[in-house]
């Protein structure tokens, strides 16, 4: 498993006057804020988490150590992370956007396609943004038919060419 670090939120402002901050969640699971003992910001050091409750859109946080207003205030604008062995487990067969993106994409044949850029979320399936240089993109459905391995540790994926892809 890579060891790297994962975004799963950003502080947008203080709230109150105890130091607790605003974090607009970067993440399918904004419930993880109630488990997560510990973030990182970009700068490597580490925050402790006291307390973590959902308020509309946003997850009211209290850092340990930052107990004021303008403590909580130097903080705003910054990125959270957890290690990567610390996000959610997904069921068999799910992946995170940031596993998937960055994939090197074959068909079942061997022919190189190009490399995952983005994700599409469409509501019925995401659509993989494949691209190549000088190449126009293309977009693979995220389906059981058409994506036929995702091979993380490889950093491999392997697809079933469509004819209208060629």
């Amino acid at each position: 498993m890579r060891n790297e670090l994962i975004v799963i939120g950003q502080i947008v402002a203080p709230h109150g006057v105890r130091g607790d901050v605003r974090v607009f969640p970067h993440t399918d699971f904004p419930e993880r804020f109630a488990k997560t003992k510990r973030v990182v910001l970009e700068d490597g050091s580490a925050l402790d988490v006291e307390n973590a409750k959902f308020h509309k859109q946003f997850v009211l946080v209290k850092f340990r150590n930052v107990n004021t207003m303008n403590d909580a205030e130097k903080l705003r604008g910054k990125l959270l992370h957890v290690n990567r062995q610390d996000v959610v487990p997904l069921p068999e067969g799910h992946f995170y956007h940031f596993d998937i993106i960055g994939l090197k994409v074959y068909t079942e044949s061997g022919e190189y396609l190009g490399i995952v850029t983005d994700i599409l979320e469409t509501g019925s399936n995401d659509v993989y943004v494949t691209e190549q240089e000088d190449q126009k993109p293309i977009l693979i459905p995220a389906l059981k038919e058409v994506v036929l391995k995702i091979d993380i540790p490889s950093g491999r994926m392997t697809v079933k060419l469509q004819e209208e892809w060629e």
